[in-house]
């Protein structure tokens, strides 16, 4: 690895414009990512935080621009640049068949790399789901699978992993569950960049947000200064009423259970 390479941004674009015939997808998004840490993609459906995934992960050409992962131009060295990403998409890739354990093996054995068994094992118990690790992943819930397909794409240590909208379809407990391996993952130093639609997730997770909106990207800044964009708000006193999420955690428990000390009708 280049000292440019380690050093520099682990994303940089410049320009990028995609269109899907007369459909202007991409119109010269400029974006860089530093190193480290969770950089959050915010849009709503259909402004392109997809199409820009893909072309960040070689899957699709850009019409125009440069892209630049991890030191690596996508058009020119895209195999190299596949050798310092994971890509999770929006639904969980895991082979409902095999165990968690074997799924696991089983990228590691075509990663080739040493000691399978021992990589899978340490991801288990890095993700919580050692005492899962024996059963079928088709009996697992859909934050474990989200857990265990996360854990499949950092067989390997990428420096990078793209994550596209990986709470899609997820109960709230499942939700949380991700956050927090994707918090795990920004704290080993992996840099990870995060699509989505939900404030709240880019709120919990994202060091720093960027918002595309119709195939540009509109403002990117950290939170706090996005909230500086706003006028001072007023200092008001009124009542707060817990949220929706606290109400549920309170009632089913931080462990999914109901507490034993209580009863619901």
């Amino acid at each position: 690895m280049t000292t440019d390479q380690g050093q520099g941004p682990a994303i940089q674009v410049r320009g990028l414009e995609k269109s899907y015939k007369e459909l202007r997808v991409l119109r010269g998004v400029d974006l860089e990512v530093r190193r480290g840490g969770v950089f959050a993609l915010l849009g709503s459906n259909g402004a392109g935080k997809t199409t820009m995934v893909r072309i960040l992960s070689t899957l699709l050409k850009a019409d125009a621009g440069t892209v630049r992962v991890n030191g690596f131009d996508v058009a020119a060295q895209a195999a190299e640049v596949r050798a310092s990403i994971s890509l999770t998409g929006q639904f969980a890739a895991v082979d409902g068949v095999l165990t968690g354990r074997e799924n696991l093996v089983l990228v590691a054995r075509l990663r080739h790399l040493k000691d399978p068994g021992g990589i899978a094992d340490g991801l288990l118990r890095r993700f919580s789901l050692a005492e899962a690790g024996g059963r079928k992943a088709a009996t697992y819930s859909g934050g474990m699978r989200r857990r265990l397909d996360i854990a499949m794409s950092l067989i390997g240590d990428p420096p990078v992993v793209f994550l596209d909208e990986p709470t899609t379809g997820l109960d709230p407990e499942a939700r949380m569950e991700v956050w927090q391996a994707v918090k795990e993952l920004a704290a080993g130093g992996t840099t990870v960049l995060l699509t989505t639609q939900h404030l709240d997730e880019a709120e919990q997770l994202a060091d720093r947000i960027a918002i595309l909106h119709q195939g540009r990207i509109v403002v990117e800044d950290t939170l706090d200064g996005l909230r500086r964009l706003l006028p001072p708000a007023k200092v008001e006193y009124v009542e707060k009423q817990p949220s929706l999420e606290e109400i549920f955690f309170a009632v089913v428990g931080a462990d999914g259970r109901t507490p034993e000390h209580e009863e619901l009708s």
